[in-house]
């Protein structure tokens, strides 16, 4: 039962932030605890353990895998504010610089977009089952 309750707590914390509505909530945690003893809670288990294990790693390539990909992400968005001063001075390069980051983004295959997706959710609810775990001991 522990583990279990280890399993739904960040979970349904994750409802309550994601969910206003309060009885949406009450629905989304109903359906949740409706998984208990069933296959689904055990993939979900299993999907779980494996990235905690992952996010344990003592590998440096693994461990810093998701912040690399944080500071890009702050890079990109930091990339704001060189490209308005840009625009200012030379907006015909500005617009050329932001056309063809929109190409490359755009040519990106949609699965790379649902997989870096999925395995961030799947990194925010490993880190919320970790706090919810307590300090390793």
């Amino acid at each position: 039962m522990a583990v279990f309750e280890a399993l739904i707590s960040p979970i349904a914390s994750l409802i309550d932030k994601i969910i206003p509505d309060k009885e949406a909530q009450a629905r989304a945690k109903l359906e949740l605890l409706k998984l208990e003893g069933t296959q689904e809670l055990e993939a979900i288990r299993s999907r779980l353990s494996a990235i905690v294990a992952e996010a344990e790693s003592r590998d440096p390539w693994t461990s810093r895998a998701r912040p690399s990909f944080l500071y890009v992400m702050y890079i990109m968005i930091l990339m704001a504010i060189p490209m308005g001063v840009l625009s200012a001075f030379r907006p015909d390069m500005a617009d050329g610089i932001a056309r063809g980051m929109n190409t490359y983004l755009n040519g990106l295959p949609e699965e790379l977009y649902v997989l870096f997706g999925t395995g961030y959710l799947g990194y925010t609810a490993a880190r919320q089952w970790g706090k919810a775990k307590g300090p390793a001991q």
